[in-house]
């Protein structure tokens, strides 16, 4: 008999389903006798023994489908060590829950934070394999992580959305794209949907730069800008700042985010109306894009053969086009971000559009 566990961790994308689905058809496929368990809510389910056994029946429809049917939750890697408020060894607890069920693997469905909880079980002896998940794009040791083009897709539609009401007023239009950390995201939806300026976490802009970006597309006859701004986009001056520094000025300001900050900025310094919109959750939400689903059932499958495999503390990724396992230990941990001396950040230059650098 061949015991798995499940779960899926920290925020929501598109095509965890998919994902699951994957794995879940190609061990029943390929494995006599195969039993499945889903931890519900993520690491929280894992914890406190919150799980439920799940039959193949449950992986069915379910390609299509958003979200994840064993619900997640966000728990901090840095508060893993540190005992609950009943004092309960979260560690602990999570091995005698996977012992308790005799799992011969654990399959784990997350981003960044998820990752370096999953190479933490695997230090602690556990057999894990993961995937990788997020609308960032910036875990390490991947191509691509399933979620991202589903998102990038709603995104762009967020753009082509404002253009027409942006030509319409001849007014400067600021949307905030998600990506934490990364600017992944910002750059593919920007340059698919046309931005005419692209702020990204990985370039400090100069406002000053991006305000004469606008002018000059005012001296060419346009009578729109549109900027996309990644929500952890920053400024020279911020980025010249201490950590501590910067995090006493976000505590401290008036604004809810960069985006607001900047379009006062602009509002002062060219006395043009700005107008934000924030897509937010909507970019995590809804249908997998046929990309990712196709991404998604072939990172599943990778992973049912790992397990068959007895190769454990791997992560699926895609590495120069092809599936491949990359050790977990070398994954956790660590973002992949932009190059600013990229092809893509050059090429995108190269049209006319600014960076604000």
């Amino acid at each position: 008999m061949l015991r798995i566990g499940m779960l899926t961790s920290g925020g929501d994308c598109q095509a965890l389903n998919a994902a699951m689905r994957g794995v879940a058809k190609a061990l029943y496929e390929q494995a006599k006798d195969v039993e499945i368990y889903g931890f519900e809510d993520g690491y929280k389910g894992l914890i406190y023994g919150n799980y439920r056994k799940l039959s193949p029946e449950e992986f069915s429809g379910i390609l299509t489908e958003g979200g994840t049917i064993l619900g997640t939750s966000r728990q901090p890697f840095k508060l893993m060590r540190v005992p609950d408020e009943n004092g309960l060894d979260k560690v602990e607890a999570m091995k005698k829950n996977y012992r308790k069920l005799k799992l011969e693997c654990l399959v784990i469905l997350g981003g960044n934070g998820t990752h370096k909880t999953a190479n933490l079980l695997r230090e602690e002896g556990l057999n894990i394999i993961t995937l990788p998940k997020t609308i960032d794009n910036d875990i390490w040791g991947t191509d691509m992580t399933f979620g991202f083009q589903s998102a990038a897709d709603i995104a762009a539609h967020a753009f082509d959305c404002i253009h027409t009401t942006a030509a319409s007023h001849g007014r400067v239009f600021i949307v905030e794209v998600m990506g934490h950390k990364a600017g992944w995201l910002t750059l593919h939806a920007g340059i698919a949907g046309g931005a005419d300026i692209i702020l990204v976490p990985e370039i400090p802009y100069d406002v000053d730069k991006v305000v004469q970006a606008i002018e000059k597309r005012d001296k060419a006859g346009k009578r729109f800008t549109i900027l996309a701004v990644a929500e952890g986009a920053i400024s020279k001056e911020d980025a010249a700042c201490s950590k501590k520094d910067r995090e006493k000025k976000k505590k401290d300001s008036k604004y809810p985010s960069v985006s607001y900050e900047l379009a006062d900025q602009i509002l002062k310094e060219t006395g043009k109306e700005v107008r934000i919109t924030v897509p937010g959750h909507m970019q995590r939400g809804g249908s997998p894009c046929p990309y990712d689903r196709v991404l998604a059932t072939r990172l599943g499958s990778a992973a049912a053969d790992l397990i068959l495999k007895q190769q454990y503390g791997n992560m699926v990724g895609i590495v120069n086009g092809r599936i491949e396992p990359v050790p977990l230990k070398k994954a956790a941990g660590k973002l992949k971000m932009i190059d600013p001396d990229s092809s893509i950040i050059r090429e995108t230059k190269a049209v006319g559009i600014s960076f604000g650098d």
